[in-house]
């Protein structure tokens, strides 16, 4: 086996290890990260011969989340990994991001990055190990890449900046930024927070990019110790002769068409029919020529165009200048029966979200590595392919969908209700109907809308924006509200999303080699004018959350009782409890605590769901009266239910005022009747009185006139009390026996 060569480095105040050559030796590039216990494996694989036919750089970058890094059993049936879980996604999304960008232009060998889990102790975020592990392998791999990169998570704890926390330490953080670059700037950028100040995020980036310095230095030093010559690729790339022909060829036509079709619609048909007409052009010549490297050379003049127009002259594809946002409308109560919904429109972006609300036991379970077991508060995106106006098969959520579901859920999640204050499970779906640009910021701003109308009780409104630049040298301009073009051609989609107080989620993509903290603190100041100018249109529609949930929603009730009690309440094989639910129409569940919450669209129902609770944790109290229904008729008395799964004995002495020789005489099997409680002794079995009732008597009356009450049967039907099938006690005591004789 070939030896271990190991480098370690110190970031924040943790030793992070880096080792090579023992695992994986045939893959391109192969390393192993350790923080704690936690361990990752890096593998970087480059296929040596280019992917005909390709006109983007087939790079693929997977997380293997396995449960035994953690000494876990899958819980699938099949009880091995399955798909990817939403963390795994996320983590390789946050993975590939800061990579892409920095692989040569024109590459079109396929590259394939896998981290896999191999120990997770819980304690050290798994994340920003796998972007380190990955930037790791590319750099001493054979893959040409411009690498390396460091990554680190910032929080901000009890006031002070925290640099790669631990899981428990962020419980406590306000800020969650997970932040990527080169030697010189970011290049990627992924937060969530609670309202953090523009201030705030600019301090923990310029923190963060100091932090990265050391993985920088010890990657720059496993290349070259032992680092592999670096592979050279064939770079797909324009013919210069038939670029210059192209463009002598469109004359002044490009740029005018960019200057005359301001709408999105007539650009594009006049964009194709400008290519259409070159590329035949071409075409017939003799020899013809490649019609596929004609239309890149179009598109690559079309983008050059429309950048300088925006760069040299301000104005932007549809007419727009660097801070306008497109008109904006919004609308609540789309859906009648949904909980609650909200529709956002920003000029051809236009994303309908629908809230359910849903008990405790309705909160997502989560089967991975994470620490945190469930998610009461979800989020869910959906791009169907007649949003673009295009086709494609529908087969279920695709990373991106995930990712910008995800990126929309950390923007609200610090705006919703404490389980205390809220005891409701909340899901959200955000649904694209039109897309051009942001889709992902107009999901926050209808989902904000949407759970206003419901009645949820948010902390306060969220509106997101996507920000863009175009940047040439010294020379660029920040864009507010980009739609998909500018995005497409543009050089940074910046988005940014939070309160009128402050930032709650923020992203960042780079294609090019990064951002100057001048460039970021102005994007960052744009972005909250144009996140206050959406905010001010969005509370035209609805200010603030409806006093009452919608009329369809589930009511929920929350009360506490002894944790000692609640299998009171489960009842035996869990028979009182759905007994519970199917009388009152309620779902109820029960932490260990002893939180019950019980939830029912019927509001009255609910209401009686929740006394009976009450009565059944407290227990039967002497001298409280009940209705039960009589279940069991023996000689010497009748035994009546008065709390499900609870019964007690009404001796025949008091069933009736008037002397009775049979207990049929007064009552049958399955009639109610009002009984008072006279004795509960020590072993829970309970002596009734329907006399006492009946006659208004106090509890020492009852009790005065109940001699017989030493011998009570009665009791909770868990121990059956009461119940046998014996003999013994059979009608009562003698002093029972001497007044029915007399």
């Amino acid at each position: 086996m070939n030896p271990d060569h190991i480098f370690t480095t110190t970031v924040g105040n943790k030793e992070v290890t880096f080792a090579t050559g023992k695992l994986a030796e045939q893959a391109g590039g192969a390393i192993t990260i350790r923080l704690g216990d936690s361990m990752l494996l890096a593998t970087a694989t480059m296929s040596k011969n280019i992917r005909e036919g390709l006109d983007f750089f087939p790079l693929s970058v997977e997380y293997e989340e396995k449960m035994y890094a953690a000494g876990r059993i899958p819980g699938s049936f099949f009880r091995r990994e399955g798909r990817p879980t939403t963390e795994a996604i996320l983590t390789a999304r946050l993975t590939d991001r800061p990579l892409r960008p920095l692989f040569p232009d024109g590459m079109r060998n396929e590259v394939q990055v896998i981290v896999t889990t191999l120990s997770s102790d819980s304690i050290h975020h798994l994340d920003i190990m796998a972007v380190n592990a990955a930037s790791a392998a590319l750099t001493i791999s054979d893959i040409p890449w411009n690498g390396p990169i460091g990554a680190v998570r910032v929080g901000h704890i009890n006031g002070e900046f925290v640099i790669d926390p631990t899981t428990e330490e962020m419980v406590d953080s306000i800020l969650d930024l997970r932040m990527a670059g080169t030697r010189d700037a970011i290049i990627m950028v992924e937060a969530g927070a609670h309202e953090a100040t523009e201030e705030m995020v600019l301090e923990a980036l310029e923190l963060g990019h100091q932090a990265i310095q050391p993985l920088l230095d010890v990657q720059e030093e496993m290349r070259a110790s032992v680092g592999k010559p670096k592979f050279e690729v064939s770079l797909e790339s324009n013919d210069e002769s038939l670029a210059a022909q192209v463009k002598e060829r469109l004359g002044d036509r490009i740029r005018n068409l960019v200057v005359e079709n301001t709408e999105r619609h007539d650009r594009n048909e006049a964009a194709d029919a400008l290519r259409e007409e070159i590329v035949t052009s071409f075409m017939e010549m003799d020899p013809p020529v490649d019609s596929k490297a004609v239309r890149e050379i179009f598109a690559y003049e079309l983008k050059m165009a429309i950048r300088n127009r925006i760069l040299y002259e301000g104005i932007r594809p549809d007419g727009r200048d660097s801070v306008t946002i497109r008109p904006l409308s919004s609308e609540v109560g789309i859906s009648p029966k949904a909980h609650g919904s909200g529709l956002f429109r920003r000029g051809q972006t236009q994303v309908l979200s629908i809230v359910a609300l849903g008990t405790p036991r309705e909160a997502q379970k989560l089967d991975g590595l994470s620490p945190e077991e469930s998610q009461r508060y979800m989020h869910h995106y959906n791009f169907p392919p007649f949003s673009t106006g295009e086709t494609w098969p529908l087969r279920g959520p695709k990373r991106r969908e995930i990712g910008h579901g995800a990126l929309a859920g950390n923007a609200l999640r610090p705006m919703i209700p404490s389980e205390e204050e809220f005891p409701y499970a909340i899901r959200v779906v955000s649904e694209v109907l039109s897309s051009n640009g942001s889709t992902s910021q107009a999901s926050v701003c209808a989902s904000t809308l949407a759970l206003m109308d419901c009645g949820v009780p948010i902390k306060r409104p969220v509106a997101g924006v996507a920000m863009g630049l175009i940047s040439d040298g010294a020379k660029y301009a920040i864009l507010t509200d980009i739609q998909g073009l500018e995005d497409h051609l543009g050089d940074m989609d910046f988005k940014v999303a939070g309160t009128s107080d402050g930032i709650t989620a923020l992203q960042m993509d780079i294609k090019i080699s990064g951002l100057s903290r001048e460039i970021m603190a102005e994007a960052l100041e744009q972005a909250r004018v144009g996140r206050m100018q959406i905010l001010d249109s969005m509370l035209q529609t609805i200010a603030t959350p409806r006093e009452e949930l919608n009329p369809n929603a589930p009511r929920m009730t929350s009360l506490k009782i002894d944790p000692d009690k609640i299998g009171a309440i489960i009842g035996k094989g869990g028979a009182t409890i759905r007994s519970l639910e199917e009388t009152y129409e309620v779902s109820i569940d029960i932490k260990e605590d002893g939180t019950v919450f019980v939830a029912g669209v019927d509001g009255p129902k609910a209401d009686e769901a929740v006394e009976m609770i009450n009565i059944l944790a407290a227990g039967p109290e002497p001298g409280k009266i009940y209705t039960g229904k009589v279940v069991r008729i023996t000689d010497f008395g009748a035994f009546v239910e008065i709390i499900p799964g609870t019964d007690g004995l009404v001796h025949i002495s008091q069933i009736s005022p008037e002397r009775i020789n049979r207990v049929e005489d007064a009552l049958q099997m399955g009639d109610e009747a009002m009984v008072m409680v006279t004795a509960v002794d020590p072993e829970g079995k309970v002596r009734l009185s329907r006399r006492a009732v009946i006659e208004g008597w106090t509890l020492e009356e009852a009790r005065e006139q109940d001699s017989g009450g030493r011998s009570s049967r009665g009791g909770n039907r868990g121990d059956r009390g009461g119940r046998s099938r014996d003999n013994r006690g059979r009608g009562g005591n003698r002093d029972d026996r001497r007044r029915r004789n007399d």
